[in-house]
């Protein structure tokens, strides 16, 4: 059993692959019509816990062989595309940072999945949840297992997708929309950073794999240039300053949802990311004091905004991002390892914290304390931590609002020029007053409509003109003059003459 347990780390695509099939084959269900009434819920549960179970387990099974053969180090699976100096691999790397992450991923994910059930009994989207959240698992496993700067990407991109549909949840409700467009916005700066990071990689290393990364000679400059656009995309990931404000707007999904994204896992990928370029990071010292400072404002701004917050939601939001900018100043002063620990123990505690956040007021019986009255006396202070110190305002202005004109810019193009000029369904008008049945709209429909009278009116000429018609008269002609051949050829001497000429021919 102690060999058979070498080779369990062959088999670890299937843990982000498992809760991806499970997405999957509830979305067959939900296209099948299989999945209505009560009787629905308890198989969508069963598949997607069945998955996340069977993820956990693998990944326990792996951590129980690296006592006896060590850490498994890389695992190549496939090569996803190649070109002529670099290639992209399915590739996951299982060492000392990835499988403790990855495995208490799977515990939570587990758990949530459990949690979500019965919480989102008879929710109108309940399926659609589940779909989501097999997405995310299957996003966050190939986020956190990842042997190269590829499938990281890919995952990441999984993430963020996950993270957009179920903050916009309840889609009939504006304010869910529009907090999943600020959100989503927002991230997208996070993720230009990284595919710049990933474009210089291929054109200055030629590879993708985090061991070819770390080991490659380069000047100073270049890797520092590298590092930054990685680095940008874990401060927007996980809502470090100025990006702070889309992750309080990120609650607005269901509770579940909240807990395993923004309390537990989502929020430290880009603390993950951080710890993962280490080997760069001990080379750029400018690059850490610079991690320090920002993760120190972070964690100071998240104070302040969770000393004046109403809601147990909102005050465990601004906790966590206090506890990540700490961990973001660990890195900073180098204790990796406490980062490492201090992720794990904060996402297993902030889990519990925000499943438990519906029951929290009445578990308590109290009223949320007030602000500290050192606050309360500073107006100009507890006014900034009530609004945020205007970074909502900020993000809005340069981020959600440009990209709400563009829509609105894009939908009037659409409806004024591209709709009149290819049509619209059920809006088409009758071209002819004679013909009322006849209605096209825009180019094409008016183009067929043009060919169809055409066509009607050759028709009309030539066939369907009565009796006598000229149709008619070309037929009883042509038939007239086959009849004529017909009695030729029945003849003796023209029959005779024509199997001679057939002779000639073949011979």
């Amino acid at each position: 059993m102690i060999a058979g347990l070498r080779a369990v780390a062959d088999w670890v695509w299937l843990v982000p692959l498992l809760p991806l099939l499970a997405a999957a084959l509830t979305g067959i269900r939900v296209l099948l019509g299989r999945t209505a009434g009560d009787a629905g819920e308890p198989p969508t549960a069963r598949l997607a816990e069945a998955a996340a179970l069977g993820a956990l387990l693998l990944l326990l099974a792996i951590d129980l062989s690296v006592i006896w053969h060590g850490w498994p180090g890389s695992r190549v699976v496939a090569t996803w595309f190649a070109a002529a100096h670099w290639q992209g691999r399915v590739s996951f790397l299982l060492d000392a940072l990835s499988l403790p992450v990855a495995t208490l991923a799977a515990l939570t994910g587990w758990l949530v999945v459990r949690f979500s059930a019965p919480y989102l009994h008879r929710e109108p989207g309940f399926h659609r949840y589940f779909i989501v959240l097999g997405l995310f698992l299957a996003g966050i496993q190939a986020l956190l297992l990842a042997g190269n700067g590829l499938l990281l990407f890919l995952g990441w991109e999984m993430c963020g997708v996950a993270s957009f549909l179920l903050i916009g949840y309840a889609w009939q409700r504006p304010q869910a929309t529009g907090n999943a467009l600020f959100a989503f916005v927002t991230n997208r700066a996070g993720d230009a950073g990284l595919l710049f990071a990933l474009g210089l990689a291929a054109f200055w290393v030629g590879s993708f794999e985090w061991q070819d990364l770390f080991a490659a000679r380069l000047p100073l400059v270049d890797l520092r240039v590298l590092a930054l656009g990685f680095v940008v995309a874990a401060l927007v990931k996980s809502a470090q300053l100025p990006f702070t404000p889309w992750i309080a707007r990120a609650l607005e999904g269901p509770t579940p949802s909240s807990a395993i994204f923004y309390g537990a896992l989502l929020v430290h990928a880009g603390v993950f990311l951080v710890l993962r370029l280490d080997p760069w990071l001990q080379q750029l010292p400018d690059v850490r004091g610079g991690l320090l400072l920002i993760g120190a404002l972070s964690a100071l701004y998240a104070w302040l905004c969770g000393l004046v917050q109403s809601d147990v939601k909102s005050a465990l939001i601004y906790a966590t991002v206090f506890q990540v900018g700490l961990m973001f100043v660990a890195i900073g002063l180098g204790w990796t390892t406490l980062a490492t620990a201090h992720l794990c123990l904060h996402a297993a505690w902030r889990t519990w914290q925000f499943l438990l956040a519906p029951s929290w007021l009445t578990l308590t019986r109290e009223r949320p304390p007030a602000p500290p009255r050192w606050l309360a006396a500073n107006r100009w202070l507890y006014g900034a931590a009530l609004q945020r110190f205007w970074f909502d305002q900020l993000g809005l202005a340069l981020l959600a609002e440009p990209t709400r004109a563009i829509a609105r810019d894009v939908r009037a193009l659409e409806a004024n020029f591209i709709d009149r000029a290819i049509g619209e369904p059920g809006r088409g008008r009758p071209v002819d007053p004679g013909r009322s049945l006849v209605c096209a709209d825009g180019l094409p429909g008016r183009l067929l409509a043009a060919a169809a009278g055409l066509l009607q009116r050759f028709e009309n000429r030539l066939l369907l003109r009565g009796r006598g018609g000229i149709g008619e008269r070309l037929l009883r002609e042509a038939g007239h003059w086959l009849r004529v051949l017909e009695e030729l050829l029945e003849q003796p001497r023209y029959l005779m003459m024509a199997v001679m000429v057939t002779f000639v021919v073949i011979l």
